[in-house]
């Protein structure tokens, strides 16, 4: 998605949203992170989705997670952030989109 366009992009784009989806239906269920009150190892291996997604999705000039269409992931993503050792380490947005802007004009090399 963040390099392709046309029916490339189309299609990670569903795909991504199918990945999310299936994260809000079926891993979160009523509870404040995956594994219940406290922070787990699966929701530090799905941070990434907290504060690199929303930067990619920036860049690529697409808006995968909405509160309405995810409203349990989006809540998620705000409870994660708000934890204070996740907060202190995080990288900031405008850190990340520096990065990541330049990028998005290079192919990935195959």
């Amino acid at each position: 998605m963040f390099y392709s366009s046309g029916e490339e992009k189309e299609k990670a784009v569903k795909d991504s949203l199918e990945m999310l989806r299936t994260l809000e239906e079926h891993a979160l269920g009523k509870k404040k992170f995956f594994c219940g009150d406290k922070i787990s190892l699966v929701d530090i291996a799905c941070g990434w989705i907290a504060q690199w997604l929303e930067v990619l999705e920036e860049v690529a000039g697409v808006k995968l997670i909405e509160p309405q269409k995810f409203p349990r992931l989006h809540k998620w993503i705000e409870n994660f952030k708000d934890e204070p050792i996740i907060k202190e380490n995080l990288p900031g947005h405008d850190e990340m989109l520096v990065y990541f802007k330049p990028l998005a004009g290079k192919a990935p090399s195959r």
